[in-house]
């Protein structure tokens, strides 16, 4: 089968899902969505895309279903609840779950579906919205190789990084690291802006030297401008972070593996979710240093005056 007759089934509409399903159709293949808030399949028509009334619809019409839900019960009840993907997936059919999920959880779908004929890839992502928007994220797979070259060309449209990290599970693993970097990088991030604003230095200037340093992160080049601008709206929300760091802190203590300083991330970050910022971007970790350190360093965004 040609790679761009692969019909493409896509299932979650989220920050990410929603261009990473539109950068599919973008590249020639035939899309099918499926969203649990059905308002934002009517999005995803506007640009191209079939809808339908399940997962298992979904799969019923798609050689390759890519599913990017929220938590690991999200993942388990579109592939394996009623109306799921393994009820309407032929034998052959490739599913590509590119959520972030418990590796052990991934290993145990992927042999559900291998009982009906179905390969499994695990294929988290990292890049957030704007790698999500542009196409560049980078995407860690576990699986066998043979399947993953037979739909890479579906990877190609949404990223430019792909590594096959090893088997089933491997990807989740590999993800699982990604988060325990960008956690400690944010929170080098928020210190350094502390530091600077404590000690009267001016921040923009402070990037524009650290953002070509030694010290940079995609944290610092990022986050650190929407931070100055008093932006913490999600790129991707403190809530799935937190949701990633659990699942991080769960495997190491299974592994009875000390992660300090991704407990402390997880910690600084339930204070912002303790406050209310739960929905807000993870650059809100900000805000936790602002009460401990007694400082403002978001600009506050300012009120519309009241018309007389």
């Amino acid at each position: 089968m040609e790679p761009r007759s692969l019909r493409v089934g896509f299932i979650g509409l989220g920050i990410m899902g929603r261009s990473m399903s539109r950068n599919i159709h973008r590249a020639g293949f035939p899309v099918t969505v499926w969203n649990r808030t059905a308002s934002k399949m009517e999005e995803a028509a506007k640009w191209g895309a079939e809808t339908a009334g399940s997962p298992k619809e979904v799969a019923a019409g798609s050689d390759v279903v890519i599913t990017i839900v929220g938590d690991t019960p999200d993942v388990r009840e579109v592939v394996e609840g009623p109306e799921g993907v393994l009820e309407g997936a032929r034998p052959g059919t490739i599913l590509i779950d590119m959520s972030t999920i418990s590796p052990e959880a991934t290993r145990q779908m992927a042999r559900r579906a291998a009982d009906k004929g179905v390969h499994m890839l695990d294929a988290p992502v990292s890049g957030g919205d704007i790698g999500a928007r542009e196409g560049t994220l980078s995407i860690m797979v576990g699986g066998d190789g043979e399947v993953l070259e037979k739909v890479r060309p579906v990877l190609e449209a949404m990223g430019k990084n792909i590594v096959h990290c090893g088997p089933v599970g491997a990807g989740q693993t590999v993800k699982a690291c990604n988060q325990i970097l960008a956690g400690i990088n944010l929170l080098a991030m928020v210190e350094a802006l502390a530091f600077a604003k404590k000690a009267g230095v001016d921040l923009e200037k402070m990037l524009q030297v650290t953002t070509r340093g030694a010290g940079t992160s995609w944290a610092l080049e990022n986050y650190a401008p929407r931070v100055l601008k008093g932006d913490l709206d999600p790129g991707f929300s403190v809530r799935f972070q937190q949701k990633d760091l659990r699942i991080v802190l769960t495997e190491a203590e299974r592994m009875n593996l000390p992660l300090v300083g991704t407990a402390v991330v997880n910690q600084l970050l339930r204070s912002v979710q303790a406050h209310g910022g739960d929905e807000l971007g993870t650059q809100a970790l900000i805000t936790a240093v602002e009460r401990m350190a007694n400082l403002e360093l978001v600009p506050k965004k300012k009120e519309k005056a009241d018309s007389d």
